[in-house]
């Protein structure tokens, strides 16, 4: 006869087996759900929670300042509250990019005699639409990726920031934002009237994009030499859509000849901004990747360990996989793996590269992540500012120990991989110096001589 403890054990086991069967048909459940918004129901869920999850970012703080009485958003007449919104975000009017094409949900107020202004800086990015219902606002959460807000353009004793609960993300959160709430630079073929011939095809534009696929459907002032793109111009044909005449839109320094600038805060829509974005937003969403890949990876992990009677902080090699492949194209952004590398020299119409390179910080030889070379590349020191940011900082700390590893390895020579061969060694040692004495999280071992 069977004693009672065996009985029991292996009723235990049963039972634990049982319950890893279920957690198991609801994974298969997630990952046979439509193919289209696998993504989107991922986040959705535990642990992540996107759209039940609080916030905190900057418009959440700059709320929390507003309900508390500790500021104030001035109503000004022909432009509400922008002016505004941006001094309390810390958003530099230098950072004035133009888009005309009918890309925002405010379509019916744009055109390319009324383009949307785009303002950002670090975390924040701010729209405007002339005349238009709302300031439309959106940041990078550390948590949640990009979260999206409006702003009634209306005076008000209460201003109050609006949360978007899902229409945003039927957009920003694709194949195109790494499957993550993100943001993204969109470049098409626009008609006289802003609308994209969609049947012509999109870009989705990045430090990696060919010059000749940027920016269509948005303003560019600056000098670019003889490199083309496809901004300031509108498809004449509309049977022929790709014949844009890029030669008159190249090296506009004066918007002016082109659209009434005057109600706008500033004539310009930077080429360095548009650079700038084009990097900003990719680093952002595979920060997001990362964070939400280790996250649902340990959530899956530790509902299997109490399933399996494992250790709680056991790692499964496929968690160990979701991570490192996370990591690696992370770490490949931050360093510009595969960057396009210009012809010839860049140079922009307003403050914003002298604003952008100020910010720093800097170390003890005045050296910094955010200084632009624009001869040839980017940046002077191929290695994204964003390492500063709040959602790099908020990294799960698996992602980011693995991050700093993967820098180490690459500034220090271990790592040869040929990917990383546009990075001299001249690169590597002054990028591993700044981030030294710029960073105060690193691993001990990063700050041995």
């Amino acid at each position: 006869m069977r004693s009672l403890p065996n009985i029991l054990e292996k009723q235990i086991r049963v039972a634990s087996w049982a319950r890893v069967l279920e957690v198991l048909s609801g994974v298969v459940l997630l990952l046979t759900s439509s193919s289209i918004t696998w993504g989107q129901l991922d986040f959705e869920r535990e642990p992540i929670n996107y759209l039940t999850a609080t916030p905190s970012n900057p418009v959440t703080r700059l709320q929390e300042r507003l309900d508390n009485g500790e500021t104030k958003l001035t109503f000004e007449k022909d432009r509400g509250y922008l002016s505004s919104v941006l001094e309390q975000l810390g958003i530099s009017p230098a950072s004035q990019m133009l888009v005309f094409s009918k890309t925002s949900f405010q379509i019916q107020r744009i055109t390319p005699h009324r383009p949307r202004a785009v303002y950002f800086n670090d975390d924040a990015f701010v729209g405007w639409v002339q005349d238009g219902d709302v300031v439309e606002i959106s940041t990078a959460d550390p948590q949640l990726g990009a979260v999206f807000y409006t702003l009634q353009q209306e005076p008000s004793e209460n201003p109050t920031f609006v949360r978007d609960r899902g229409q945003c993300i039927v957009c920003h959160a694709s194949s195109r934002t790494s499957n993550v709430p993100g943001h993204l630079v969109r470049s098409v073929y626009p008609a006289p009237s802003g609308q994209p011939h969609f049947g012509a095809g999109t870009f989705s534009t990045d430090y990696r994009s060919p010059f000749h696929q940027r920016w269509g459907g948005w303003y560019v002032s600056g000098t670019h030499g003889k490199e083309r793109h496809m901004g300031n111009v509108v498809a004449q044909n509309r049977d022929e859509p790709e014949e844009l005449d890029v030669e008159a839109g190249a090296n506009v320094t004066n918007l002016n000849d082109l659209l009434h600038t005057a109600r706008y805060l500033t004539p310009h829509s930077d080429i360095v901004a548009l650079m700038v974005l084009e990097h900003q937003t990719r680093m952002y969403n595979l920060i997001t990747r990362a964070n939400f890949e280790t996250r649902s990876a340990c959530h899956y992990d530790l509902i299997m360990n109490k399933a399996l009677e494992r250790p709680l902080d056991y790692r499964s090699e496929s968690t160990e996989r979701r991570i490192e492949a996370a990591v690696s194209d992370l770490v490949d952004c931050m360093l510009f793996v595969d960057e396009f590398y210009l012809k010839e020299p860049i140079q922009g119409t307003s403050t914003f590269t002298q604003e952008f390179a100020a910010r720093g910080p800097h170390d003890s030889q005045g050296r910094s992540l955010r200084e632009l070379d624009l001869s040839h590349r980017l940046m002077k020191y191929p290695c994204s500012y964003l390492i500063y940011s709040e959602p790099f900082e908020k990294l799960p700390a698996a992602t980011k120990d693995q991050v700093y590893q993967c820098l180490f390895d690459v500034l220090g020579g271990t790592d040869t991989n040929e990917k990383f061969s546009h990075l001299s060694s001249n690169d590597r040692q002054a990028i591993l110096e700044i981030v030294k004495e710029t960073k105060s999280d690193l691993p001990g071992y990063w700050k041995t001589d």
